[in-house]
């Protein structure tokens, strides 16, 4: 066979004085779900879905207990706080007749559900910090190849829990300042048109609450970008909370839009995903109403009792349960395992970790002679 340019056998010469053929360059290692080289946004999405795929089972089952622990632990210090104050609810009641002052009894339930909201902030500090060590941990053996399993998943997971629950709360005060301004600009906006109530006070109250809130959303969004990686590092780097923020946030400088240009499609795509999981279970759940109601009242005209009521939505309630639960896999999970893939594809622009993988996952490499 001929090749174009004259009777000889063989390619023609490479480009260039005197070049001749050579054959290209082998593809780089991929001992896991992604490529040891620089990554492509196709190579961050598809290595997040392989990821999911190859060690779903130990990231669903950590979830599963963390959150639903959490949900358990939360919803029995509810209904303590509730049952230990039926006697207070009665009172308002009877105070909501009877136009009396309750001033006691509002504080007395502000305070007991109050710890109840802070021990629901905490669960979900730690049911949080939780399933990002643990899909941190599932990611570096997904890079790697290398199997899991729930015990050894969650063995390395729990023990890196205070650094990654640090990494998260202190960037979350961003989020509380974002809050604040924007409730204090609300309830000023509410007071300003209540009568003889606020007045030009009011007005400039809710113009600085406002426009405070509307500056302060570049600051939370820059925040959020530059600390992203930190959950990563104290998990891969078993580096601490403060070390973890500084390390992010000199990875991030310099890609800190494309970091933040993927992390808003991981996220847009793992939210439109919770959605439409959701829409089978809504219906299926509005559908499981029916049954239950015919059976609990067959008389048309006859009152349902509190047992009954509650009989008649446990369908309703383990459907809508259910339906969350999966959807807030994907939310939880999701955007945990693209940005660590960011985290690694930063490490092999910046500090060239690819041979280390390589040697990680191969082992060394055989000795020059």
């Amino acid at each position: 066979m001929t090749y174009p340019g004259g009777p000889h056998q063989g390619p023609p010469p490479g480009p260039g004085w005197g070049g001749g053929w050579a054959p290209p360059p082998p593809p780089p290692p991929k001992p896991g779900v992604i490529p040891l080289q620089p990554l492509a946004v196709s190579d961050v999405l598809g290595g997040t879905f392989s990821a999911f795929g190859r060690h779903w089972k130990p990231l669903i089952g950590i979830a599963a207990l963390v959150h639903g622990a959490a949900l358990l632990l939360v919803g029995g210090a509810a209904a303590l706080a509730f049952w230990g104050h039926v006697d207070t609810f009665h009172a308002l009641e009877r105070a909501g007749r009877n136009d009396s002052p309750v001033g006691s009894e509002v504080t007395t339930l502000a305070v007991s559900f109050g710890l109840v909201a802070v021990l629901g902030a905490v669960c979900l500090l730690f049911a949080t910090a939780v399933s990002h060590a643990a899909s941190t941990v599932a990611l570096q053996e997904a890079v790697l190849g290398r199997p899991t399993t729930f015990r050894g998943v969650w063995r390395r997971a729990v023990r890196r829990v205070p650094a990654v629950a640090g990494t998260l709360l202190i960037p979350a005060l961003s989020l509380l300042v974002l809050m604040a301004l924007f409730l204090t600009g609300y309830i000023a906006l509410m007071l300003a048109y209540v009568e003889d109530v606020g007045g030009s006070a009011a007005n400039w109250l809710a113009a600085v609450g406002v426009l405070g809130a509307l500056l302060f959303v570049p600051v939370a969004v820059w925040l959020w970008v530059s600390f992203a990686f930190a959950p990563a590092i104290a998990v891969f780097e078993s580096a601490g909370p403060m070390q973890a923020l500084r390390r992010s946030a000199r990875l991030v400088k310099g890609s800190w839009w494309r970091i933040f240009g993927i992390s808003l499609l991981v996220y847009v795509m793992a939210w439109m995903a919770s959605w439409l999981i959701q829409i089978p279970f809504s219906v299926l759940s509005i559908f499981s109403l029916i049954p239950s109601m015919a059976a609990v009242a067959p008389n048309a005209g006859e009152e349902l009792t509190a047992v009954q009521v509650i009989l008649s939505m446990s369908g309703y309630l383990l459907i809508t349960l259910l339906g969350s639960f999966v959807s807030q896999i994907v939310v939880i999970f999701f955007p945990q395992l693209a940005t660590g893939l960011l985290y690694v594809d930063q490490r092999i622009r910046r500090e060239n970790l690819a041979p280390s993988l390589a040697e990680a996952a191969f082992g060394p490499p055989p000795p020059q002679h």
